[in-house]
C-alpha cells in the first residue's frame, strides 16, 4: 500500500466552521446607486438613512369619534355641542369648553381637546353629542413622533430592504435610496448526461433540474447572472468557462463536478485557474461543497444531487450572497425549537439537514425517503431539521427546525 493511501483523511470542516470561513472571506460590492424608492425592493442600503421629520407630523385622532376635553365627559353621560367637524387632512380650530368635534381617522386633534371618544360611545341628536363615556387624557390620540422622531436613523446600512422597509422610508419622505449596485453572478452545470427538458432524453441522461433550481433563488435574491448552460465534462472546458465567468462577475456558482471522480473537472479547473480555499463540509446532503478564487470572482461549487444542490444553496450561497450584497449582522439560518413527531435513530457521523413538514398537531412529520436525489422532498416539505452528528432523535424531543420561508427571499 503507497504512503499517499495510509495518509490519514482529512477531517472534514463543521457546517458552523464552513459558514464562518464562508462570511470572513466576503468583500460586499463597493459600487453605490441612487434608486427611486419604489424600485428598490431586495436592494441592500449602502448608508444609514434618517428621517427629517416626526411621524405623525402632529397629534392626530386613531379613529372616527369626537374630540373632547376630557373634564368635560367625566360624568359618563355628557350633552356637548359639536361645534365643528375635521376630516382627515383639514385643520380645526380651537375647542372650546363645553363642545366637541366630529372627527376623523387620521385628523389632526384641535387645539384644546386632549381626548378622542369612539362613535359608537356617543349619540348624537342634530347638533348635540351625549358622550356615554369618561375618557381619559389621550385616549385614542396618536401623539407627535411616536413612531419616528424627527433625526433618527430609521433604516441602518446593511438592510435588505422589504416591503415594510420601503413603506417606513416612504413615510418619512425619502423618494430615493442609496444601495449597492446587484451583485454579478455566473453560474454553469456539468455532466455530459444533462439534458434540458424538451430535449429527447438519451440512455444514461437525465434532466437538468438543478439548472431551473439555482436559476429560480438566484432571481429570488435580486443577482444579475449569466447561465453558461451545460459545459461538457472536460478539464479544458470546465477551465475555459471559468476563466471566461471570472472576467464581469463577482460569484461564479457552478454544480456537479465537485467530487473525485475521473469525470469531476471543477477541483482541478479551479485549481488551475485560481485557488481553492476550502473543500468538503460536514454536512448531509451536501458533503463535496467547494469554495475558492478564480481570478476577482469568487467560486462556490455545489454537489450535483438535486436536494444536495438546493440545501447547500440555502445553508451556504444565500449567506454568502447576503453580505457579498452588504448585508449586515448574522446571517446564519435561524432556528425554531419544535416538537419531533418521529424517531431518526440513524444518525450520521456529519449534521445532517432532514427534510421534515409541520403536521396539523404542532409537532414535525419526516419525508419517508431522505435521499440526496429525491427532489419531491423539497416540495412536501417546510423547511429542514437540522440534525447535529451523531445526534439521534426520539419522538417527543424537541428539534432545530429551519423553514423554509425563511431561507428563500
Amino acid at each position: 500500500m503507497s504512503a499517499a493511501a495510509q495518509a490519514p483523511r482529512k477531517p472534514l470542516m463543521p457546517v458552523r466552521e464552513a459558514l464562518d470561513f464562508l462570511l470572513a472571506a466576503a468583500r460586499p460590492v463597493a459600487e453605490v446607486e441612487l434608486v427611486d424608492t419604489l424600485e428598490a425592493n431586495g436592494r441592500v442600503l449602502a448608508e444609514d438613512q434618517a428621517s427629517k421629520l416626526d411621524v405623525p407630523s402632529a397629534d392626530n385622532t386613531q379613529m372616527d369619534g369626537y374630540a373632547v376635553r376630557a373634564a368635560d365627559c367625566a360624568s359618563g353621560a355628557a350633552a356637548l355641542k359639536v361645534a365643528q367637524r375635521i376630516p382627515a387632512g383639514q385643520v380645526g380650530s380651537f375647542l372650546e369648553p363645553g363642545s366637541a368635534a366630529r372627527i376623523f381617522t387620521g385628523a389632526l386633534i384641535p387645539d384644546g381637546a386632549d381626548a378622542v371618544v369612539m362613535q359608537e360611545q356617543c349619540e348624537l341628536d342634530g347638533d348635540t353629542v351625549t358622550v356615554k363615556h369618561a375618557p381619559q387624557s389621550g385616549e385614542w390620540i396618536r401623539r407627535r413622533g411616536e413612531d419616528v422622531q424627527a433625526g433618527a436613523v430609521i433604516l441602518p446600512a446593511g438592510t435588505r430592504l422589504r416591503s415594510q422597509e420601503l413603506g417606513l422610508a416612504a413615510s418619512v419622505g425619502l423618494a430615493q435610496l442609496p444601495v449597492r449596485r446587484r451583485l454579478r453572478v455566473a453560474v454553469f452545470f456539468t455532466g455530459d448526461e444533462l439534458a434540458m427538458p424538451g430535449e429527447p432524453l438519451k440512455p444514461g441522461a437525465i434532466y437538468n433540474s438543478n439548472r431551473f433550481t439555482l436559476r429560480g433563488l438566484l432571481e429570488n435574491f435580486g443577482c444579475e447572472f449569466t447561465d453558461y448552460g451545460i459545459v461538457p465534462d472536460s478539464l479544458q472546458a470546465t477551465r475555459d468557462t471559468l476563466r471566461e465567468a471570472a472576467r464581469d462577475h463577482d460569484l461564479i456558482i457552478t454544480s456537479g463536478g465537485v467530487s473525485v471522480g475521473e469525470e469531476d473537472h471543477i477541483k482541478p479547473a479551479v485549481e488551475a485557474e485560481g485557488r481553492l480555499n476550502m473543500w468538503q463540509i460536514a454536512v448531509k446532503p451536501g458533503k463535496p461543497l467547494a469554495f475558492g478564487e478564480v481570478g476577482s470572482a469568487f467560486f462556490l461549487g455545489l454537489p450535483g444531487n438535486p436536494v444536495s444542490s438546493f440545501v447547500t444553496f440555502l445553508l451556504f450561497v444565500r449567506p454568502f450572497l447576503l453580505r457579498l450584497q452588504g448585508v449586515s449582522g448574522d446571517l446564519g439560518p435561524r432556528a425554531l425549537q419544535m416538537r419531533a413527531d418521529f424517531d431518526w435513530a440513524r444518525p450520521d457521523r456529519r449534521n445532517e439537514f432532514l427534510r421534515a413538514r409541520i403536521n396539523e398537531q404542532g409537532g414535525l412529520e419526516l419525508f419517508p425517503n431522505q435521499g440526496s436525489g429525491v427532489l419531491t422532498s423539497t416540495m412536501w416539505a417546510d423547511g429542514l431539521i437540522d440534525c447535529p452528528p451523531g445526534q439521534a432523535i426520539a419522538r417527543g424531543d424537541l428539534v432545530r427546525f429551519i423553514p423554509f420561508a425563511s431561507l428563500q427571499y
